[in-house]
């Protein structure tokens, strides 16, 4: 194999494909990228940690012998890094070595053969649609924050994905809190089967989106896989495996008889919680919220570093009470509102509480109650 790619090129490509690759590996291949030269002069790199896969199409300067060959990838990816801008780079084969030639520069890579990097098969995507890799990043954003880390309940350890009448809808939950995404059935999506995309996928993806922000993503999906396509020919396909579970009926904790309204602007209650919360400790997380007609009294007791309060002007109707939220994930979800109001709808101390911006909004968030 002899190929010469433009350092910017290289450096984008590698810059996608080894962030898939873990960094501690017991399958020594699994840490290489396979580089793939083609005499119709583009060159292809895939990785994979045997879950998640990426493969991205680069245009090559020149491909003068094609060949495969497989290298570290985190090594190449700082090789190329490291690089002048605007340098080529050559990439040739030679007695099991990489040797890279760029400018003055020459490294001698050790390699593994093309024939043992394993594939994820995909089988048959029977599922087909398409959504604006705007409208995807949006759906990521409002709703990964709330996905579950503890790995005994890996179900819970994704985006739930389902299409009920009209709607494609996404759900994360932690068990604390649920985020829950929806938007307009795209065409094609009909009997979709219900599937968990894996955190570390939906990260992939997300970073992918952002150099893919004015297409749409092709989505192809089974119940045991499912595959992203951005950027048509030249561009990357990310191709995962999804979590084999079933993901509760997060519809039963959504509350619809909370009857109590309160109306904030979210930039100044975020803030408020925020600057109470700075003396909160590992056991007291919890900020307790004091609600009136007009305000809302926002405080905070630490046996260790003592006290804190707020009061925030405040749209309330009902009677007055208290209640308790943890204040990193009341701060998650006020993230994520964008706008000057936020509706909290509450039912009493003990009760979930459901966040949005508005009933237009297609984000909806539910938050458990801490005891103060």
């Amino acid at each position: 194999m002899k190929a010469t790619i433009e350092r910017a090129t290289l450096l984008r490509c590698l810059s996608h494909v080894q962030s898939v690759v873990e960094r501690r590996n017991t399958i020594p291949i699994l840490s290489n990228v396979l580089i793939e030269a083609s005499g119709t002069g583009s060159v292809r790199l895939m990785a994979t940690d045997l879950d998640l896969q990426v493969v991205e199409h680069l245009p090559a300067v020149s491909v003068e012998a094609p060949g495969a060959i497989t290298v570290s990838a985190h090594l190449l990816f700082d090789i190329a890094r490291k690089l002048p801008d605007g340098a080529q780079v050559s990439l040739q084969t030679a007695d099991n070595r990489l040797v890279i030639k760029a400018g003055r520069s020459r490294f001698q890579l050790p390699t593994l053969p093309r024939d043992d990097f394993p594939v994820i098969i995909e089988g048959d995507l029977p599922t087909s649609f398409e959504v604006p890799a705007a409208t995807l990043a949006q759906l990521i954003d409002r709703t990964r924050f709330a996905i579950s880390t503890e790995e005994t309940r890996y179900y819970l350890n994704g985006i739930f994905l389902h299409v009920s009448e009209e709607e494609l809808k996404a759900a994360a939950t932690d068990g604390h809190r649920l985020a829950r995404f929806t938007l307009a059935k795209p065409e094609g999506a009909d009997g979709m089967p219900d599937v968990i995309v894996p955190r570390k996928c939906v990260g992939e993806l997300r970073k992918l989106l952002d150099e893919h922000a004015d297409s749409n993503v092709a989505i192809d999906l089974s119940a045991s896989k499912i595959r992203f396509s951005l950027g048509g020919e030249e561009g990357v396909v990310l191709t995962s495996k999804l979590i084999d579970g079933t993901f509760p009926d997060y519809n039963r904790v959504i509350p619809t008889g909370n009857d109590k309204l309160l109306r904030l602007d979210p930039k100044s209650f975020y803030e408020a919680v925020d600057r109470v919360a700075t003396i909160a400790t590992e056991k007291t997380r919890a900020v307790k919220m004091a609600l009136e007609t007009d305000r809302v009294t926002l405080s905070v007791t630490s046996p260790d570093n003592g006290t804190a309060a707020e009061e925030l002007p405040a749209d309330y109707g009902s009677t007055g009470f208290e209640i308790g939220f943890n204040a990193t994930y009341l701060k998650d979800i006020l993230n994520q509102i964008d706008g000057d109001n936020v509706e909290l709808h509450l039912a009493d101390a003990g009760a979930p509480t459901l966040i949005r911006q508005s009933d237009k909004s297609p984000a909806l968030y539910v938050l458990m109650p801490m005891r103060v």
